[in-house]
């Protein structure tokens, strides 16, 4: 039996003891606003109290997985109540995504960018079309990463590695963000590549892998909860710098920044 239901950002797909959760903003590549945030919190946690439910697959509606962070709800709210609001709510989404009592799947196709590729990190597994795109660019507007970025890619890739990955913000390609660690897999063909996962995952003891999951999210909650409050003070901080407000306007002027270091 498969049920549907949808908002205006967020649609359900629950077909026997798989639910999929699909971002769905496709006129903005998914960027992920305070409502399309809102809504994947409430149906994260309606679906992990499901026993009927044993792996969730998040992925976007259209050609990408999620290009990040709205920067016009950004560029609309200066209001600093605001960013809190939305940067709790964030922090909410990660720990729930990170420590739900199901396995996860991000199914990954075009970019998967900023607080996007955040989230997809916080999955138990990403599988990536070969074209996709994955970057960590918050550098791109002289701000740091969230959505507990730091958290997973230093255990992903090492400190070392994960500094100079935000550092530089590029843009990877799928088989080079697979050749060092970021995603578990590349696939041709994106739906066949997520049916012989799920169908390997379902035939498994699911329960021993969610209780392993639950152990070590237990185990690594604290650590993640303090990098989450870091990350929001810290961006709060970025957002008052001049380089900040020169990334966005060249953002939006379609030209490459001219950073001063203040």
């Amino acid at each position: 039996m498969t049920t549907e239901y949808a908002t205006n950002t967020v649609n359900v797909k629950i077909d026997g003891r798989v639910a999929t959760v699909e971002m769905n903003r496709p006129e903005s590549l998914n960027s992920l606003n305070y409502e399309m945030l809102k809504g994947l919190v409430g149906n994260l946690k309606e679906l992990s109290l499901s026993d009927e439910i044993d792996i969730i697959v998040l992925r976007g509606n259209g050609r990408a997985f999620s290009s990040g962070g709205d920067i016009k709800t950004m560029l609309a709210s200066s209001n600093e109540n605001d960013f809190f609001t939305v940067m709790d709510c964030i922090n909410e989404l990660v720990v729930t995504l990170y420590s739900i009592p199901k396995l996860t799947i991000s199914a990954i196709t075009g970019p998967a960018a900023g607080l996007g590729l955040s989230l997809a990190l916080a999955t138990d597994y990403i599988l990536a079309e070969e074209n996709s795109k994955i970057a960590m660019n918050f550098i791109g507007i002289a701000l740091i990463p969230d959505g507990g970025a730091h958290f997973f890619l230093e255990r992903r890739l090492g400190e070392d590695k994960a500094k100079h990955l935000i550092w530089e913000g590029k843009q990877l390609q799928a088989e080079a963000a697979l050749k060092i660690g970021l995603v578990h897999e590349v696939a041709e063909n994106l739906d066949d590549a997520l049916n012989a996962k799920l169908q390997g995952w379902l035939n498994r003891p699911v329960q021993a892998m969610i209780k392993t999951k639950k152990i070590l999210a237990e185990k690594n909650r604290p650590h993640l909860l303090k990098i989450l409050e870091l990350e929001k003070f810290g961006q709060q901080k970025m957002r008052q710098t001049a380089d900040h407000r020169e990334g966005v306007q060249a953002f939006i002027e379609k030209r490459k920044p001219n950073y001063t270091g203040k």
